[in-house]
């Protein structure tokens, strides 16, 4: 499916610039030999108003990222230029594509989760037992079609990402959407943020902002079925954990103030990337080359070995 693009180009082609900041850091002779002592963070865009939900669109060789508060999804090229996939978008935030390479967005605007392919955007939940959604801010679709997304209430409490409304339901939840079954309340958690799967779709990681006043990223058990109670997996050197991305080895990458925080399958600190400013999520290219990376203004990338 060819990528629905309006046409507005709004940085032509550039190389990436290093950026003025410290080195990654790394403990662990594991991340050694994925992340280079050379690896330097690089600037790919800088004039987002707050950048979001960066995934990779295999088929277009781009990554696709939200632009929350200028409304407006974009994509970067290979060549370095970024181009509009979305004008006046509904204040998206995650971005997600399905098996048909069809683009899944979490909307604040409409509370709601969407997706768009050749033909259009299409509205597909708002709503749970008859109320509105908080903002559904990250999703992730898994292989059997199905969409999970987290659903704080930022997008209603901060009139720069959404429109100011008090929250309609009683909770903050993860829900499970799919076609022809409908929406699921999954598990509720204090507003939980960023979420993705294990590799093998058996462990649900979702990012808990609150938590008590304690940030942290929370792990469940799935068995295809039932979704089991959350524990603590990891922490965040700074700030709270937002969104962020499982390895092929099943590594966690998440976004926070410190940068991109590096833990393996059992939580444990392999490393850091810092950022010259907080982090809000991150993504791989399809082979895990290299590391795209969003955060307030800022597109950044990180090459892999």
């Amino acid at each position: 499916m060819p990528l629905p693009i309006d046409g507005q180009i709004l940085q032509h082609p550039r190389s990436p610039e290093q950026v003025e900041v410290a080195s990654p850091r790394v403990w662990d002779d594991r991340l050694a030999a994925v992340l280079p002592p050379t690896s330097r963070l690089l600037s790919l865009y800088a004039d987002a108003t707050w950048a979001e939900g960066p995934v990779w669109w295999p088929e277009e060789r781009s990554l696709v990222f939200s632009d929350v508060i200028g409304r407006r999804t974009l994509a970067w090229r290979e060549d370095g230029s970024i181009v509009t996939v979305r004008d006046r978008s509904h204040f998206a935030n995650g971005n997600a594509m399905d098996a048909e390479g069809r683009l899944v967005q979490a909307e604040h605007g409409r509370r709601g989760v969407s997706r768009t392919d050749a033909d259009g955007t299409t509205l597909l939940v708002d709503a749970f037992e008859g109320e509105p959604l908080n903002s559904p801010n990250d999703l992730v679709v898994a292989s059997d079609g199905a969409i999970w997304f987290t659903d704080p209430t930022y997008g209603i409490s901060d009139p720069r990402e959404g429109y100011p409304a008090d929250p309609a339901l009683p909770h903050q939840s993860v829900y499970r959407w799919q076609e022809g079954e409908g929406l699921q309340r999954m598990i509720d958690l204090d507003q939980p943020n960023g979420l993705a799967f294990s590799r093998d779709e058996r462990t649900l990681y979702v990012a808990e902002s609150n938590a008590e006043g304690l940030p942290r990223v929370v792990a469940c058990d799935w068995d295809g079925e039932t979704l089991g109670s959350p524990r603590f997996f990891a922490g965040v050197d700074a700030g709270i954990p937002d969104g962020f991305a499982v390895d092929s080895r099943d590594w966690l990458w998440i976004s926070s103030e410190a940068g991109i925080v590096i833990v393996d399958d059992t939580g444990r600190r392999l490393g850091v990337i810092p950022t010259p400013h907080v982090a809000s999520n991150c993504t791989f290219d399809a082979d895990e080359t290299r590391l795209f990376i969003t955060g307030d203004s800022d597109l950044w990338m990180v090459q892999l070995a």
